[in-house]
């Protein structure tokens, strides 16, 4: 698709119309805008449109999904109205007639804009969605009945608070609770002990929905007997009693049984061995015997066995009737079974969730006694804040007088829980005329910007289907009372390449790749058409051929390094490298390749992404480290901690020898072995005693250590860390053998002493074992550091982000279901679980099937997200592993639909004629040439190498 340069022009001028219609204040308007199309310059025109058209700013709520967004639309907003205050006249005519007309009213409204959002009350609220329900439930503490001095937790003190409650729990079965020890024996009894842990996890990031089912049912066995009716079971129903019940005389023919196990009896040596274990079971102890009889009828399965193998032509010949009582009673025992199986769940779900209320009401009762609220919290009280009859009327009332348009982002990624709180804010908006509309000049407005395409965040409760589902609603809402309404499309890419864009719609024109992108045709139109763009898909890397190892030999060996992801962990950082040596051109940008111009992103952060961090090392390419790291695995904190536990037990000559030769101190390794040989009984602390006072390194060090030592007992662990890293240069030490990537990791760990302090008493002891006990994640931005380094980042956390050229190496892996609790699909939700999927009943598989269908659904969006990144240049990569590659990966999808284009056709490439890890592999590549002169590229602010 090497497309002219007009086609561009004319994409362009197809965006603009669109989103000149998409700004226009009179109208309530959805947006579905596809990758890349400039949805935070439509949202940012929008607001902008509204507040020349003489909307009050503080009149104006939008709601963003991250805070990084919601800053991003602040300061484009600031700078713009800061623009317009100081332009000449001609110019600020220019810009305001890409909003209305320009007369002067309008103009001296313009320059007024900057001065009247600085003065409004609140300011223009551009929020998150859970500092908009912070601010409400601040605002009505009584009507909400929240503490009005609450304190939001963040995500560690939320589960510091659930594994307390859970220990508790725990604690409690153990003791006088009857019901709670029985629920979780059955529970442990159900999973290896290495799996216990993970079914509470599940249970506990299920919480709301736990909560909200106690809410409706009031309680446990109200809960229980809903899921009962819901599992087709009467109620009382239990395994022992279907089974007492399946072997009673009156469940069954006994005499046309007995008449069958007699023709049996005379057929082949299966059909006796059937006949035998009958008549057995008929005499017999039915019930000890159960499962031995049913299995007479049913597969491992649980169904119905074949004809052949119930009854063979020769015990159908000694009686024509057996084969249809033999599949008569198959089919009895069928349903028995799957009865049995929804008892089973039933059991298991009852056990689960009688712990998980426990659990719930522990968390909740922590939480009041100490006046915090989780964000599950800011929502839920939210939401039934502006749902109560009676207080619901004020409340609304109150804000409808403050909020005249609504204005919703990444709206694909809005769960239920938050659109009810948005539908309750607007629905005044579409109530019909009244005192407002009379008075004011527009009519109040919802504006949504979403693409369904990109729902990529099923975790946190987003279904897309919500996406439909609302803009339908608020459509017909609209409808009802003539208000105008626009359903607008922007499919104009202003991000990527001709090239890029083709690979995306070629991608997805298959029907098996669209599924659950709910679009039947996917179409994007370039913007810069006449860019010069590449795509390219690499073979995957597959495992080297392996010797039968010698049955001596112990299996100590490391082996890794030759592993299919290592290899190509290492061949990547060998291309990048290639290009960035070799000053490799990017086309469309008229200079040579940058590290900071790379994006690689993974599905998941593996040990790949380690080894691929270490390999642009060793081929001294400037990289970022990845957006997510463990604080605890971090070396900056592992020296601090290790101090730390240093001062805590100064005889621990281990410790004290990690601190000697780390960065804070810096003995070198002749110092520390001058230091510690020879010292007989004496420990390496009383050596270094002796060299108290003198001026020597290790003089230096003894009074470091010893100074701190005097300090431990009376600083907080916050002060103490303070006085390390500032007053005794310990980050300065620290960033100068570790570099700036400890910056981040050093912050994070003051950030939770002072933290810690501020719930607990401040301890040292009590720190290092609370921070050492908690997995603390830091999520770095990578794209605001100003770096000009790789950056290596999940899809999931390139939501948002953009590269000049992306790598897709984790590609050939297909998701697995791991979760074993499932959630009915109806409005009074319930929970289901059974631990293995043999024991799940028809309507817990129904459930597991549909779970499966919606994460190989998000699994394409994702793709989606992921190709979609890319500006000029997308790699796709992968490796394979020794079992067959599973059908539809994301190296599958963009194989089956790139191959079959003839835009791509093989290439030779010298980088890989030249290298040992790939030999003479074919390239796949289609290109977009450049057309004429590159545009003159703005050099970043701020564009730094890491130390």
């Amino acid at each position: 698709m090497s497309a002219p340069s007009s086609l561009g022009i004319d994409a362009i001028a197809i965006a603009e119309a669109e989103q000149k219609k998409a700004i226009h204040p009179g109208a309530s308007v959805w947006v579905s805008a596809s990758a890349g199309s400039g949805k935070t310059k439509v949202l940012t025109d929008r607001v902008l449109t509204l507040l020349l058209a003489g909307v009050p700013p503080e009149r104006v709520l939008c709601l963003t999904f991250t805070k990084a967004a919601a800053a991003e639309m602040s300061n484009r907003i600031a700078d713009r109205l800061a623009r317009w205050a100081i332009l000449d006249d001609s110019a600020l005519v220019d810009e305001v007639a890409r909003f209305t007309t320009p007369d002067a009213d309008v103009l001296r409204a313009a320059r007024r804009l900057f001065a009247r959002v600085l003065d409004a009350p609140g300011g223009l609220h551009i929020l998150t969605i859970h500092a908009f329900c912070q601010s409400v439930l601040r605002r009505f503490p009584l009507e909400a009945g929240v503490p009005p001095q609450f304190t939001v937790m963040d995500d560690r003190d939320s589960a510091e608070a659930l594994k307390a409650a859970q220990e508790a729990t725990i604690a409690a079965a153990q003791g006088a609770d009857r019901a709670l020890a029985e629920a979780l024996a059955l529970v442990t009894a159900r999973v290896h002990e290495t799996s216990f842990t993970g079914v509470l996890a599940g249970l506990i990031a299920n919480r709301g929905k736990l909560a909200k089912a106690l809410d409706r049912h009031g309680s446990v066995d109200r809960i229980v007997s809903a899921t009962g009716a819901a599992l087709g079971l009467a109620p009382g129903d239990t395994e022992d009693g279907l089974i007492a019940a399946a072997c009673a005389d009156t469940a069954f023919d006994a005499d046309k049984l007995r008449a069958a196990a007699d023709a049996l009896a005379q057929g082949s040596a299966s059909d006796q061995e059937r006949a035998s274990e009958i008549g057995g079971w008929i005499a017999g102890d039915r019930i000890a015997t159960f499962a031995d009889y049913y299995s007479v009828f049913l597969t491992q399965k649980d169904v119905p066995k074949a004809d052949r193998n119930l009854a063979t032509k020769e015990a159908q010949k000694a009686n024509p009737q057996v084969l249809a009582t033999m599949q008569e009673e198959a089919e009895r025992l069928a349903e028995v079974r799957q009865k049995l199986k929804a008892a089973r769940v039933l059991a298991n779900t009852a056990a689960l969730v009688r712990l998980g209320a426990h659990m719930l009401e522990l968390y909740g009762a922590d939480k009041a006694r100490r006046g915090l609220m989780d964000y599950d919290d800011l929502i839920d009280r939210t939401r039934r804040l502006l749902e109560r009859p009676g207080s619901a009327a004020w409340v609304l009332y109150k804000l409808d007088g403050g909020i005249d348009h609504v204005l919703i982002d990444e709206a694909q990624d809005t769960n239920p829980e938050q659109w009810a709180i948005v539908r309750a804010l607007t629905a005044e908006f579409f109530a019909g005329a009244g005192r407002y509309e009379e008075k004011a000049a527009l009519a109040r407005t919802v504006f949504v910007v979403g693409d369904r395409k990109q729902s990529i965040y099923g975790f946190q409760g987003a279904d897309p289907a919500q996406f439909d589902i609302v803009r339908t609603a608020l459509r017909d809402s609209a409808a009802t009372v003539n208000q105008p309404w626009q359903d607008i499309s922007l499919n104009v890419s202003f991000r990527s390449t001709a090239a890029v864009l083709e690979a995306v719609d070629t991608v997805f024109s298959q029907s098996g790749a669209r599924d659950g992108l709910g679009e039947d045709q996917i179409q994007h139109l370039a913007a810069r058409a006449g860019h010069g763009g590449l795509v390219e898909l690499w073979p995957p890397v597959e495992p080297a051929a392996q010797d039968e190892t010698p049955s001596w030999k112990p299996p100590v060996e490391r082996t890794e390094a030759d592993s299919p992801p290592h290899r190509l962990a290492a061949l990547i950082a060998r291309r990048i490298a290639h290009m960035i040596r070799n000053a490799e051109m990017l086309a469309a940008k008229g200079r040579p390749i940058r590290p900071g111009d790379i994006m690689v992103l993974v599905r998941r952060r593996t040990a790949f992404v380690r080894e691929l961090v270490r390999q642009f090392k060793i081929q001294d390419v400037a990289v970022a480290g990845v957006d997510r790291m463990q604080l605890t695995e971090q070396l900056a904190v592992m020296d601090l901690i290790a101090l730390g536990q240093f001062l805590l037990l100064p005889d621990d000559e281990l410790t004290l020898a990690t601190v000697l030769k780390g960065p804070l101190v810096g003995l070198t390794e002749d110092e520390l072995f001058v230091l510690a040989h020879g010292r007989g009984p004496k420990s390496l602390w009383d050596v270094l005693n002796a060299h108290s006072g003198a001026a020597s390194r290790f003089g230096e060090a003894q009074a470091f250590l010893s100074g701190l030592l005097a300090k431990t007992d009376y600083f907080s662990p916050a002060e103490l860390y303070g006085h390390i890293l500032v007053a005794l240069d310990g980050r300065k030490k620290l960033l100068a053998r570790l570099g700036t990537e400890a910056e981040d990791p050093i912050d994070e760990f003051l950030n939770l002493a002072l933290a810690y302090q501020r719930q607990h008493v401040p301890s040292l002891q009590g720190f290092l074992h609370w921070l050492t006990a908690g997995k603390t994640e830091i999520k770095r931005d990578l794209d605001q550091s100003g770096a000009d380094a790789v950056r290596v980042l999940t899809a999931h956390g390139a939501k948002g982000l953009q590269a000049p050229i992306v790598f897709l190496p984790d590609t050939c892996q297909a998701p697995t279901l791991q979760d074993r609790l499932f959630w009915t699909t109806s409005e009074d939700s319930l929970l289901l679980w059974a631990p293995a999927v043999d024991a799940q009943d028809p309507l817990t598989q129904r459930l597991r099937e549909i779970a499966l269908t919606a994460q190989e659904q998000e699994y394409r969006r994702l793709l989606y997200v992921a190709m979609t990144r890319a500006e000029d240049r997308l790699y796709i990569c992968g490796w394979h592993t020794r079992r067959a590659r599973p059908d539809g990966t994301w190296y599958g999808l963009m194989k089956e639909g790139l191959a079959a284009s003839p835009r791509f056709q093989p290439v030779d490439d010298a980088f890989f004629a030249a290298d040992t890890l790939f030999s003479a592999p074919e390239i796949l590549r289609m290109t977009s040439p450049q057309e004429g002169a590159p545009p003159q590229e703005r050099a970043p602010l701020a564009l730094t190498a890491p130390q």
